[in-house]
């Protein structure tokens, strides 16, 4: 079965074509800078072991969402590289959407119905559900024979108790306007939860999944399912990452507007993109933090200090809401790659049973990855995210 993962952004288009049941891409891909200038391609086709790499720059750039995904089909079908003979060869059109409130939880099929109800959930994602639903509008021209469905990173998080999901403020801003913790990551938390219990042989489990990128948050999964998460009714909340600043008092908002004579979007703007490891060195990126400690930048050493210390205390109330631990997880671009993170995170928990091997913490692996001691009663495991091959198994699973 061709399953084509559909991830839109405001300005571009991530993509992968799988064939259901294989897990490894035919190929994938990503359109970048829709709507400016100097709009670029990347598309990678997987053939007998091999990568093949086209690079376009479509002369006059790529003017919306409709323009950017008819390129990309056209790589699909045409060339010595054409993966498919036409766009009926697609069966089913997995889209990532970030948000999907309260209405959706589950993966689902979208008819008129849905995309109406999508609508209802902008106001909860701004920056990223108007661009789904462009993304699945234009999905629909281009794949006509195809079934779209939605998977919703929210959805994991669904199976959170109303004690974890609810705020202590009146009642009637849940009830009313559907104010409460959504969660976010969800895609990526199931994803990497089910491959920890198929590689420990542990189908009872008790997981703290750790997703480190520009973004980050950490989910309590007991048995396979959330039952509470650092994101909340946006992803602002919880750890520090590349630009937001995680969790903060409220009473700086307060402040910000009330003594300094902040609007609003001066705060959101400060918060979300000024914030985080950029805000405490000037870097967003921590391989350039790293280089920066190793210059000895005393602001780049506590940063570093300060988010490995932020996911420490959220292990430490996962593990008591979980009355138990089994495994921690790291994953995503952060949580994969960097050593240092995952030393900081794990040094001095010996009273949870967290032991670090700092010698297998040092290899980088494109597999699981066991960073535990010997004598750790906890394991320890790096656990590659992929959230597309998720995406299509979730529909190959709906429409089988």
């Amino acid at each position: 079965m061709n399953i084509f993962v559909v991830n839109s952004g405001s300005s571009s288009i991530k993509y992968q074509l799988f064939k259901m049941p294989a897990k490894d891409p035919v190929c994938t891909g990503l359109v970048e800078r829709i709507g400016l200038e100097k709009s670029t391609i990347t598309h990678k086709v997987f053939l007998n072991g091999e990568e093949k790499v086209i690079k376009l720059t479509p002369e006059g750039g790529l003017p919306d969402h409709e323009a950017g995904l008819q390129q990309v089909n056209t790589l699909l079908t045409t060339g010595v590289l054409a993966v498919i003979q036409n766009p009926q060869d697609i069966q089913v059109v997995g889209h990532r959407i970030v948000h999907g409130g309260e209405t959706f939880t589950t993966t689902t099929v979208i008819d008129a119905k849905v995309k109406e109800d999508l609508k209802q959930t902008f106001q909860l994602a701004p920056l990223h559900n108007p661009a789904s639903y462009l993304g699945i509008e234009v999905a629909e021209k281009i794949f006509t024979q195809a079934t779209q469905i939605g998977v919703f990173d929210t959805a994991f998080h669904q199976t959170l108790p109303p004690k974890a999901y609810r705020f202590a403020i009146p009642n009637q801003y849940y009830t009313d306007f559907n104010i409460r913790t959504y969660g976010f990551h969800g895609t990526s938390h199931k994803y990497v939860t089910e491959q920890a219990a198929a590689y420990l042989n542990k189908p009872e489990n008790k997981f703290i999944s750790i997703h480190l990128g520009n973004g980050c948050s950490m989910a309590a999964v007991n048995n396979g399912q959330s039952i509470d998460t650092s994101m909340g009714f946006g992803p602002l909340s919880g750890l520090i990452m590349g630009t937001r600043s995680g969790d903060i008092d409220a009473t700086v908002v307060f402040y910000l507007v009330n003594q300094l004579g902040y609007d609003i979007d001066q705060v959101s703007n400060l918060l979300n993109k000024r914030s985080g490891m950029l805000g405490l060195t000037g870097q967003s990126d921590m391989r350039d933090i790293t280089q920066a400690i190793e210059s000895g930048d005393e602001n780049a050493k506590l940063a570093y200090d300060m988010y490995a210390y932020r996911i420490k205390k959220y292990i430490g109330s996962y593990a008591a809401v979980l009355n138990g631990l089994d495994a921690i997880i790291f994953t995503a671009g952060v949580g994969e790659n960097d050593a240092l993170v995952r030393e900081l995170v794990c040094t001095d928990l010996e009273y949870l049973g967290i032991r670090l091997n700092k010698e297998e913490n040092q290899i980088r692996s494109k597999q699981i990855h066991d960073i535990s001691a010997a004598d750790s009663t906890v394991k320890i495991l790096v656990v590659p995210t992929n959230e597309e091959l998720e995406i299509a198994r979730q529909c190959y699973d709906l429409v089988q």
